[in-house]
C-alpha cells in the first residue's frame, strides 16, 4: 500500500482564523505597521526561534525547529513544541529552522521572499544564501556534505535547503532582523536593501557553527544595530549535547558593549533602545517561552 502524504497538516487543526478577521476589521482605520508605536515583546523559544508580539497584538513566530526528520540527527530532547501564533515564518529549508508544521497558525510564511502587510505588522523577506565558511567551526561542514553526500553546497549553485531568506519585521517604531543562517558577506546590494536596523537577531555560539565571532562583529559593524539577540546557541533545557553547539559565552566575554541578561524568556522593547552608539547584547540564555520539563516528558 502506498504511504499516505498527508502534506500540509493545518486541516488537522481544530482552530480557526476568527483573530485575523477582527484584525483585518481594524486594518480598515488603523496606521500602517511603519507609523505605529508602542511595547514590541520579544520571547525566545529557544535554537533561532522568536516569538514577536506586536503592539497590536499580532503575534509571529520565526524559525520554529524539529528534529531531523531521518531520525539520525536529534539535536533536540523532542519536537518544537505545538504553539500557536497568528503568522509562522521559516528563514530556510533546515530542520533546525523549518517546523511551521508545529506552528498552529493563521499564515505560514516560508522562505518569503518579497513583503507581507498586515495590521500593525509589515514583514520582508530579502533572497539570499546560507553561510558555508566554516574556516573558524570546529569542523568543516561543507567537505563533510561533499564527501559523504556527494553535495556541492557552496553559492551560487547550491541545492535548495542552502538559500536563505534575511527577514526583518517592522512594527512599533522599531525594525528587526533575522539573520537565519544567513553568510556574513552577501553581495553589496543585499546591505542596500536591508537598510536601517533596530534589533539583529544573529546566530552566535562558541562552536562558532554558523558564523565565526569575526563575521559576527563584521556584520554588526554594517549593519549598526541598537540591540544585538544572540542565537543558534545549546541551551541545556532544549539542546543535545551530540549537536556539537556551544553556549555563547566566550563570545560575551570579549564583548565590548553593555550585555543584557535577561531574567525571563520575554523581554519588552519600545523606540527608546534606537540610537545606541555601542550595540546592546541582549542574551536570553537558557530561558525559553515554554514549559520545558513538561515539553520533555511529553516527548
Amino acid at each position: 500500500m502506498k504511504p499516505l502524504d498527508t502534506g500540509l497538516n493545518s486541516w488537522q487543526h481544530s482552530t480557526n482564523h476568527n483573530r485575523m478577521i477582527e484584525q483585518q476589521a481594524r486594518c480598515l482605520t488603523a496606521p500602517t505597521a511603519s507609523d505605529t508605536s508602542g511595547a514590541v515583546q520579544l520571547t525566545f523559544f529557544g535554537s533561532s526561534a522568536f516569538q514577536i508580539t506586536s503592539p497590536g497584538g499580532l503575534t509571529i513566530m520565526v524559525d520554529p525547529w524539529r528534529n531531523h526528520p531521518s531520525g539520525k540527527w536529534d539535536w533536540y530532547f523532542a519536537d518544537f513544541p505545538l504553539t500557536s501564533v497568528d503568522i509562522g515564518v521559516s528563514t530556510h529549508a533546515h530542520f533546525d529552522h523549518d517546523a511551521l508544521h508545529r506552528l498552529d497558525a493563521s499564515v505560514t510564511l516560508d522562505r518569503l521572499i518579497g513583503t507581507y502587510v498586515f495590521s500593525d505588522v509589515k514583514i520582508s523577506g530579502i533572497a539570499d544564501k546560507h553561510a558555508t565558511d566554516a574556516s573558524d567551526a570546529l569542523y568543516d561542514f561543507r567537505q563533510i556534505i561533499l564527501d559523504f553526500d556527494g553535495i556541492d553546497i557552496t553559492p551560487p549553485d547550491n541545492p535548495r535547503s542552502w538559500d536563505n531568506c534575511l527577514i526583518t519585521v517592522e512594527t512599533g517604531g522599531l525594525r528587526l532582523l533575522h539573520w537565519g543562517d544567513n553568510r556574513h558577506n552577501p553581495p553589496e546590494e543585499i546591505w542596500q536593501v536591508l537598510g536601517h536596523t533596530d534589533v539583529l537577531l544573529i546566530p552566535v555560539d562558541d562552536s562558532q557553527h554558523v558564523l565565526g565571532f569575526t563575521a559576527v562583529q563584521e556584520i554588526i559593524e554594517r549593519v549598526q544595530p541598537s540591540i544585538v539577540v544572540p542565537h543558534h546557541y545549546y541551551s541545556r533545557e532544549i539542546v543535545q549535547r551530540q549537536s556539537t553547539l556551544q553556549p555563547a559565552s566566550h563570545w560575551l566575554a570579549q564583548y565590548n558593549g553593555a550585555i543584557i541578561e535577561t531574567t525571563g524568556p520575554t523581554y519588552t522593547l519600545d523606540s527608546s533602545i534606537t540610537n545606541q552608539a555601542t550595540p546592546t547584547v541582549l542574551y536570553f540564555g537558557d530561558h525559553v517561552g515554554f514549559d520545558c520539563t513538561a515539553w520533555r516528558q511529553s516527548g
